[in-house]
């Protein structure tokens, strides 16, 4: 049975394991919360170096995009550096592609009228794949990389403008602590809504489920969420707070859904390489054979 895990710097509480059959391969999928301890994190990845088939960078992003560039976070890249047997992997390689087959799939089968939506992308630097295929399909979008990267209460209003800000900001923010952008261990709990009008002004937010959970409003009435992974008791939030449907990118296992390091640690797996030597036109192959479909989740009217 091959084993994938996902050692994670956010909550412990969230931690879940499960098996399944993927492409006639067992596998093993778990997922270890650190509870926001560096030192507690990096070692774990030592422990399991070499004893599980792909590990995951969970709860933390090793790396950022800007168009086909590469900015890595110093600081992550150097605490999961100490595996150096299992291959270690962010979840890049399908939000690249994986989530770029997402807005497509939602649009061409109108589970999602892109071309009468506003669209809010909480931060394109983190989901690009996601990024570039909603400026495809969906005339407005709104991109919050100001606001919830560094705190400006600017909206950036297209993939260009990104591209230019990020130029500029991503080599600085990625020398910096994660910690400063990114909420990890019990902070993932905490709650602290901000720029209400970019949510409202929004009928489609998408992203990462960290970000929207912890800065989203109390009423999101008749809204869409498109994001990577909920858990059950995410589902209830969204629907206690009005949301409509609910999308994740990633299939669920025993009843949940992983996040996208996870996922692609399974690809990893059953490609048998390590994730620098698999060609985007890799990923897309497996990804035909593997036919994930998104989850769609109908909360309310």
């Amino acid at each position: 049975m091959k084993r994938v895990v996902s050692v994670s710097l956010g909550s412990s509480k969230r931690n879940k394991a499960g098996t399944a059959t993927i492409l006639g391969e067992q596998f093993s999928i778990e997922r270890i919360g650190v509870d926001g301890d560096l030192q507690a994190w990096s070692n774990k990845f030592r422990e399991l170096d070499g004893q599980v088939n792909a590990l995951g960078v969970g709860g933390a992003d090793l790396y950022l995009w800007l168009g086909k560039k590469r900015y890595v976070f110093k600081q992550i890249q150097k605490l999961t550096s100490v595996a150096t047997k299992t291959p270690v992997v962010d979840g890049s390689g399908l939000k690249h592609t994986l989530e770029r087959r997402l807005i497509k799939t939602l649009n061409d089968q109108k589970i999602v009228d892109f071309q009468n939506e506003r669209a809010f992308l909480m931060m394109a630097v983190d989901r690009f794949g996601m990024a570039q295929a909603l400026t495809e399909v969906c005339p407005k979008v709104v991109f919050g990389d100001l606001m919830f990267g560094i705190g400006l209460p600017f909206r950036l209003r297209s993939y260009r403008a990104v591209m230019i800000v990020g130029s500029i900001v991503l080599p600085i923010v990625t020398r910096l602590p994660f910690k400063w952008f990114y909420p990890t261990g019990e902070k993932q709990e905490r709650r602290t809504p901000k720029y209400r009008w970019a949510f409202d002004e929004a009928t489609v937010i998408c992203g990462d489920w960290h970000y929207i959970r912890r800065y989203c409003p109390d009423e999101m009435r008749g809204k869409v969420v498109i994001t990577n992974t909920l858990r059950k008791a995410d589902l209830e939030f969204l629907k206690q707070i009005g949301v409509k449907k609910a999308i994740t990118s990633t299939p669920e296992i025993d009843g949940e859904s992983f996040g996208t390091n996870v996922m692609e640690g399974v690809l990893v797996a059953l490609l048998g390489k390590r994730p620098e030597e698999i060609t985007e036109q890799e990923y897309e192959q497996a990804l035909d054979r593997l036919n994930w479909k998104p989850n769609v989740f109908e909360l309310g009217l």
